[in-house]
């Protein structure tokens, strides 16, 4: 099993920049597939990008030209590059592994964009 803890969240102004970094410990994530989800108040949780474990990548057509996900296997980590950040990307953002036979979720960072 693998367990995550994201970081990098917190207080920007619309424009600015953030970089959310997912650190798995337990098994190695280089066979499993990665995404960040994001969770605003009173909505579903969006798929905000993935990253397969062949390096296959989707966005979410909002965050497409803006928003970066890269995944270093030696490193156990995921990381999630935000610019031009919009007040609409403001929520909890989760960290997801995906396996055959589970999917695990991080505690959540609070990302908030200010206008």
């Amino acid at each position: 099993q693998v367990q995550l803890v994201e970081s990098g969240g917190g207080l920007v102004q619309a424009g600015g920049s953030l970089r959310l970094s997912c650190v798995a410990s337990g098994s190695s994530i280089s066979i499993y597939d990665m995404a960040w989800y994001r969770q605003a108040p009173g909505k579903q949780r969006d798929l905000v990008a993935r990253i397969t474990f062949g390096g296959v990548i989707t966005y979410l057509d909002s965050v497409k030209g803006r928003f970066t996900i890269s995944r270093d296997n030696a490193k156990k980590t995921v990381n999630l590059q935000m610019n031009s950040l919009k007040p609409e990307d403001s929520a909890v953002y989760y960290c997801n592994v995906r396996g055959p036979r589970f999917s695990n979720w991080g505690q959540g960072t609070q990302v908030t964009v200010s206008s």
